[in-house]
């Protein structure tokens, strides 16, 4: 860890890679707007020094995000963690008191906030459906559940890791109407998202330019009324292809936006500025 490079910070996102992080941007708009200085930076931390840095953070930090790999390996690390957290088994926003560290999940809220802002879409009999299963998806899912969700449905490439989330999810919400397809398997596929309000691309399709869309963009047809979100803060081949078929879409941006938000708001007990929070935010995704 390359702690130089963080002096100073009082708070941190940590990941491996993190160099891509647009957080401390927009956080320190957030924090500069409420007259708290520029506190935040980013720093690389691989799962190995996991445990040091924990260490580090527990001592010298206010609070610290966290980006992939290390959402659930930060666990056993902290002295509690929230409700909400504890359902997506993982964690993504951690408070560092007295020597000890204490874990939230805020990307459901940080969704919820997105779906609200782009299509005035709320929690409350939402029918979504999500492409993949990974952390991103599983924590959402828990969140949009317990916010009075109707029914959602889990499309991932391997069935079984898409079953075995449906069934977490379900038997923590056994009023939840659940159901799984595989990727490939088009009449499935088609007919969980005719059923279905929103469809979240939770995948890593569309990081890099030659990934294709999780999905041809003629099986999105069927349903007019469909909502496309990509969890990627740029536009990606799953929305392109939707906005062609004249769909309403929206990418990451809001959720990143909403989710940091609420994490500013855990450590500071304020407001989030969402203001100058997001023009910090598409000032730095068009470097």
């Amino acid at each position: 860890m390359d702690m130089d490079s963080v002096a100073g910070c009082r708070y941190l996102v940590i990941g491996d890679p993190v160099a891509h992080s647009r957080s401390p941007e927009m956080q320190n708009a957030g924090f500069a707007a409420l007259g708290l200085g520029r506190p935040y930076g980013k720093l690389r931390v691989t799962e190995p020094e996991l445990a040091d840095f924990a260490h580090y953070a527990a001592q010298h930090l206010d609070g610290f995000n966290i980006t992939v790999p290390h959402k659930a390996h930060i666990l056993p690390y902290l002295a509690g963690i929230s409700g909400t957290a504890k359902l997506a088994g993982s964690v993504n926003t951690v408070c560092c008191r007295d020597g000890a560290l204490y874990g939230d999940s805020t990307d459901g809220y940080g969704l919820e906030g997105a779906l609200r802002e782009a299509f005035g879409l709320e929690p409350e009999g939402l029918t979504l459906l999500f492409f993949g299963t990974g952390g991103a998806a599983r924590a959402t899912a828990f969140h949009f559940a317990a916010r009075g969700a109707q029914a959602i449905f889990f499309v991932n490439r391997t069935p079984e890791r898409a079953e075995a989330l449906r069934r977490e999810v379900a038997a923590a919400f056994p009023l939840l109407q659940t159901a799984t397809a595989a990727l490939h398997d088009e009449r499935a596929v088609t007919a969980l998202l005719r059923r279905s309000r929103v469809a979240v691309q939770a995948t890593s399709l569309g990081l890099k330019p030659e990934d294709p869309s999780p999905v041809p963009p003629e099986w999105l047809a069927g349903n007019p009324q469909l909502c496309c979100f990509d969890t990627i803060y740029r536009e990606t081949p799953f929305l392109r292809g939707a906005a062609a078929l004249g769909l309403p879409v929206a990418d990451g941006r809001g959720m990143l936006l909403h989710q940091g938000a609420k994490s500013l708001e855990i450590w500071t007990g304020r407001t989030a500025p969402l203001a100058p929070m997001r023009a910090a935010l598409e000032r730095s995704l068009k470097k």
